[in-house]
């Protein structure tokens, strides 16, 4: 499954995953979302790609996972889930992992799972990527030419396993496929957009956004594969906001890293 993926261009986003991994008698696994004002809210008790990391592994720990995008809803949470605890697992069990190795089993855990086909390869670092090949080792652009925040609305997730395991909607989704790499960042949007449009995915809520962000020249596209809208700009914020809970980031400029060691 190493070269079993998708191609295509993204964002890698600073909001992201943070995973807190333990020593523990028996595996464990808490999904936890943070409210801006703090306040936490546990979504799951269960992962199935967060127990396959661990048994991949060879490891028992907790897990508990924390994020402030809302889950399911197209930003790739599950790739920076995966990263985000191999990482940390392998700092904890002095595994000797290389960043590599850890791409490459969140990698293929995804794809076995049917949560994502390209996040884990994009997220292993930072930036606007076009992948111009499928798996971990394809050739990866990374352009660091978004240096304005990004901003986002959701109006809910889009049952990724449900996408990927239906042959007429994939096939659909290629054909969608744009016959050019986007060039610079307006070219991305508009083929982000176009693409979404085209790939039989978009909902009607984001048919509005995007009929806004037209009307006020605000670059946007469709959160994949969630039912939502990024833009980017110094407007995005005001056009965004009459349709919900306006999320900000930037783009990142790494992949997975430790942010703490706890003892």
């Amino acid at each position: 499954m190493l070269t079993t993926g998708s191609i295509g261009a993204g964002i890698v986003i600073t909001e992201g995953v943070i995973a807190t991994v333990r020593h523990a008698e028996t595996p464990s696994v808490v999904i936890r979302h943070r409210a801006m004002d703090g306040t936490t809210t546990t979504i799951s008790r269960t992962s199935p790609p967060l127990t396959s990391i661990m048994e991949r592994l060879g490891v028992t720990a907790s897990i508990t996972t924390e994020c402030h995008l809302p889950i399911g809803a197209g930003f790739g949470l599950s790739a920076a889930a995966l990263l985000a605890s191999a990482t940390a697992l392998n700092r904890l069990f002095t595994l000797g992992l290389t960043p590599w190795d850890i791409a490459r089993h969140s990698h293929e855990i995804e794809v076995e799972h049917r949560t994502g086909l390209g996040d884990v390869a994009a997220a292993q670092d930072g930036g606007r990527v076009i992948r111009h090949g499928p798996g971990i080792d394809a050739r990866i652009e990374r352009i660091f030419d978004l240096p304005e925040s990004l901003f986002s609305v959701s109006f809910g997730p889009i049952h990724t396993p449900t996408v990927l395991g239906s042959p007429s909607q994939m096939e659909k989704v290629s054909s969608a496929f744009p016959a050019a790499s986007p060039g610079d960042a307006r070219d991305f949007f508009t083929k982000s957009k176009q693409f979404a449009e085209q790939s039989g995915l978009i909902t009607d809520s984001i048919k509005k956004v995007f009929q806004i962000c037209d009307k006020d020249n605000v670059p946007a596209g469709m959160t994949m594969l969630g039912d939502g809208v990024f833009a980017y700009g110094k407007n995005a914020h005001e056009v965004l906001s009459p349709f919900g809970k306006v999320y900000e980031f930037h783009v990142s400029s790494t992949g997975p890293r430790i942010v703490e060691d706890i003892i």
